[in-house]
């Protein structure tokens, strides 16, 4: 079965720095793209960023631009958010997601508290 496990979150102060990773496993990763969403307390979830199959293309939600890098290892089936000047407004659970047969899998999340 699909199984994304996200890992990398934690607390941060503002202006710091956080990778989180998603290890995937159960479909073929390599064409399949990839998306990481994030969900505030009170908030609807929202797509940050998304990478294609090969990795050649992405795209960020604009509050991701110019802070946030989405990058792939489709040897490792890894996917990961690079996240830099964090704002307490990044502050939320993260979870990678993904679509084969048409069909939404979801990780479990990774927590992401930005806060002094």
């Amino acid at each position: 079965q699909v199984q994304l496990v996200e890992s990398g979150g934690g607390l941060v102060q503002p202006g710091g720095s956080l990778r989180l990773s998603c290890a995937a496993s159960g479909f073929t990763f390599s064409t399949n793209v990839m998306r990481w969403y994030r969900q505030a307390p009170g908030k609807e979830r929202e797509l940050v960023a998304i990478i294609s199959s090969t990795g050649s293309t992405t795209n960020y939600a604009d509050s991701a631009k110019g802070r946030f890098t989405i990058s792939r290892d489709n040897a490792r089936r890894m996917v990961y958010l690079q996240m830099n000047s964090l704002k307490p407004e990044d502050t939320a659970v993260y979870y990678c997601s993904t679509r084969p047969w048409g069909v939404d899998y979801w990780g479990q999340g990774t927590q992401v508290t930005v806060s002094s």
